[in-house]
């Protein structure tokens, strides 16, 4: 099969979907790799180490023009819609139940989309995310702890405190893969940590992995509002696989947080989790709204691109093997995981939150694929 690995062009996106020792797995198994001149530049790896691994050098029109397969971090963004094409099967992150525009491109282009982020397997994890989130959720604390810095607006505290000064408070909203992570780094700041999940069952096994080093409590709404007020950051990591992310601050709500405090909205790919969040970028990160600095990049693993790369390639490869070996419908067919990824397929919207997000029909994806028995 011709996999073709695209150079990411959203703002300050410096990932790349496959690294030169997945490019010489895909190479030696006898498929032609298609890479993007420079498409790993950012990551650290020139286009000479794609070379070496056996791969090809192309042209931004060639890579999109001759793959069957299409390797992508980010989905694609509005210059990029005219490339989608009939035939043409995606492998990236989508995140189109915040995207109406994406999600219609997609559909009228009668591309196979599959999105990473709602592989899912029979125990509900989501391995394809896995990476992506722990990464998130390690920087969530970091890059709170810079916006709280005066000069960015925030309170002007130090997340760790002082002998003697009270140490920032953090809360998080959400205990999963994100929120573990989040508190991991917070705690280890020497931050006081709240979490709030809606899970017992999850929370009694955040207590033994964080050690007891972090205040857990029940998510309800006047738990949440509770929990916040006197906060310094507030990291948003809920997440709805698949769907839109609930909004659990409210603008009303931000008139009782500390003048200065930060949110930290994780949630952002998803639409966010508090209403006045919306999409940013690393070079301009932050804005203000009611006095309270709100940090919402959407590619927040960007900016640790090596580390990224190498842990979405680790993630991914498998089901590129199976893709590129089967072609993308026996392997859906043969991979309930693989099936809940895809999106869209032959001009349907196959994801149920998806369709009901933008008001688009749903078609069950074994009525569009007859090998799929899902």
């Amino acid at each position: 099969m011709r996999i073709g690995v695209a150079k990411e062009i959203k703002t300050q996106e410096f990932r790349v979907a496959l690294t030169p020792a997945g490019a010489l797995e895909l190479t030696r198994q006898g498929h032609d790799v298609l890479v993007e001149e420079g498409a790993g530049v950012g990551s650290a790896f020139a286009d000479a180490d794609y070379e070496a691994a056996g791969a090809r050098i192309v042209s931004r029109d060639a890579v999109w023009e001759q793959a069957e397969l299409l390797l992508k971090v980010k989905e694609p963004i509005p210059e990029e819609y005219p490339r989608l094409r009939d035939g043409l099967v995606l492998f990236t992150y989508l995140h189109i139940a915040a995207d109406e525009p994406l999600t219609r491109a997609l559909v009228d282009s009668g591309i196979t989309a599959i999105a990473y982020e709602t592989v899912e397997t029979a125990d509900r994890r989501l391995p394809l995310l896995a990476p992506m989130s722990e990464v998130a959720g390690r920087l969530a604390p970091q890059m709170g702890a810079w916006a709280l810095e005066r000069a960015q607006g925030g309170r002007g505290i130090l997340l760790g405190g002082l002998p003697g000064v009270p140490p920032a408070k953090v809360v998080i909203l959400g205990g999963g893969v994100v929120g573990y992570n989040a508190g991991l780094i917070a705690v280890g700041m020497q931050a006081n940590v709240w979490m709030l999940d809606l899970s017992v069952d999850r929370m009694r096994d955040l207590e033994v992995a964080l050690r007891g080093r972090v205040t857990l409590a029940q998510s309800s709404v006047l738990q949440v509002e509770d929990a916040i007020v006197d906060a310094d950051l507030v990291i948003g990591a809920v997440l709805v696989p698949g769907a839109r992310a609930p909004k659990l601050v409210t603008r009303e709500l931000l008139s009782a947080l500390k003048p200065g405090a930060v949110l930290v909205d994780v949630a952002i790919d998803q639409g966010g989790c508090f209403e006045t969040s919306r999409p940013t970028t690393h070079d301009d990160p932050v804005y203000e709204v009611d006095g309270i600095v709100h940090y919402c990049v959407a590619n927040m693993p960007g900016a640790v691109p090596i580390t990224s790369t190498k842990g979405l390639t680790n993630v991914t490869l498998p089901y590129v093997e199976a893709i590129a070996a089967k072609g993308a419908e026996q392997a859906v067919a043969e991979d309930p995981a693989l099936a809940r990824g895809v999106n869209v397929v032959a001009g349907q919207v196959v994801y149920a939150a998806v369709a009901e997000a933008h008001g688009i029909p749903f078609a069950p994806l074994g009525d569009v694929l007859p090998l799929v028995g899902v």
